[in-house]
């Protein structure tokens, strides 16, 4: 694992005033509001992020109730940061470097990273039904299954590749907030994102059965 992201800190600490990013931040009246005390602020601000960090705590915990702790500390603890805050990246991406930080310590502490990363791949992909994804159409019950086949996927992975893929890939943010999340180069999260996939795929890969065999071949 590389070094750094276990500990995560709540103020920003990368790049300065000049070198932050170009893009205005939506949120930066709101927090100046908040930041003077009015509470009213940070509640706009908690309701505008709260379902984005729940999500994504989802995603990294694997239980809905400790997304739901992770969250409720992400906010609490940048209710007591505020005045921390610099502004050096967008304030949604300092949320998600919070929810990572506290993310990251809930999994250390219950020894979680230990248990997923002991299933063999095996185990993992006998449940996984990709071929019933395959052969179904997107509806309520299979989107079910899908998301269930991603987060089994995503459990096997370290936590450096895994927290990256899922900033990418089911939270949307781009290379440079999640480095600012991170605290990783933009190469570094390039790289992760990259061996993530990779390690992804052939778990998300519908299997070989005799007749996709013969469908391919039919389509030489």
């Amino acid at each position: 694992m590389d070094a750094g992201i276990d500990t995560i800190t709540v103020t920003m600490t990368v790049g300065t005033a000049d070198a932050q990013d170009s893009r205005v931040d939506p949120d930066r009246e709101i927090v100046e509001n908040a930041r003077i005390g009015n509470t009213d602020a940070f509640e706009t601000l908690v309701l505008r992020h709260q379902s984005h960090i729940v999500n994504y705590a989802a995603a990294v915990m694997r239980d809905s109730n400790d997304a739901e702790d992770v969250a409720q500390q992400t906010f609490l603890r940048a209710y007591r940061a505020l005045a921390q805050f610099r502004g050096e990246s967008t304030f949604k991406t300092w949320l998600y470097r919070i929810a990572t930080n506290v993310a990251l310590t809930h999994l250390n502490r219950r020894g979680r990273e230990t248990r997923m990363r002991s299933h063999s791949l095996d185990d993992d992909t006998s449940s996984l039904k990709t071929s019933e994804i395959a052969s179904q159409g997107i509806d309520a019950e299979t989107n079910v299954v899908l998301r269930d086949t991603i987060d089994r996927a995503l459990a096997t992975l370290p936590n450096e590749l895994r927290i990256a893929v899922i900033l990418r890939d089911v939270s949307g943010l781009d290379y440079k907030e999640i480095a600012d999340v991170t605290g990783a180069p933009i190469g570094t999260v390039e790289s992760r994102i990259f061996r993530g996939r990779q390690r992804l795929r052939p778990l998300l890969r519908p299997p070989t059965t005799p007749q996709s065999r013969n469908e391919a071949k039919d389509d030489v």
